[in-house]
């Protein structure tokens, strides 16, 4: 498999469609992060359909600080399950997610991200005017080689990345997966 994430997503039909779908009818500027990018990867590269297991969510992100709430977030789902039903959309502006977070305010979605508790994780695809655009503040490398590992803002202290590891059932889902906590 390429790594060149822009290039799988383009491979993946059921990607694409939900990028699609957050380009017409999501907030101005979404993007797609998280699992929906990452079960893909390491389902494909562990001989998985990524169409096997439907995401648990997907999580559109974009940035607004002229109105950080809540009740804009919701209209932007709604939206979404008008445009595209059946898919279990999850709509956050990163303008108001730092409060929860512990943060100081975030600048921009690829800010936000970075906070994200995994490199592998923290990673958005969108389509843009010129075709897939990808946000990867801390590469792609991690995501393709199947590596866990806390971003900078969770090394210190990466018991978030590995409660989520646990929770989720990573090692029994992907078997070749690693951690790395450096």
């Amino acid at each position: 498999m390429p790594m060149d994430l822009a290039g799988f997503v383009a491979r993946e039909p059921h990607v694409m469609q939900a990028l699609a779908a957050v380009a017409s009818h999501g907030p101005r500027g979404a993007w797609i992060g998280a699992g929906l990018l990452r079960n893909a990867v390491w389902d494909r590269l562990s001989g998985r359909d990524p169409d096997a297991i439907p995401p648990a969510d997907i999580d559109v992100v974009f940035y607004d600080a002229t109105d950080p709430t809540a009740a804009r977030d919701a209209a932007s789902e709604q939206a979404l399950r008008a445009a595209a039903p059946g898919l279990p959309w999850s709509v956050a502006n990163q303008a108001r997610m730092h409060g929860g977070n512990g943060h100081a305010p975030y600048a921009s979605v690829a800010d936000a991200i970075a906070y994200w508790p995994e490199t592998a994780t923290a990673v958005a695809a969108r389509l843009g005017p010129t075709g897939i655009e990808i946000l990867a503040p801390w590469g792609e490398a991690d995501l393709f080689a199947m590596i866990a590992r806390p971003t900078p803002a969770h090394r210190a202290d990466p018991a978030a990345m590995l409660a989520r590891i646990a929770a989720k059932g990573w090692a029994a889902r992907w078997p070749a997966l690693r951690i790395r906590l450096d």
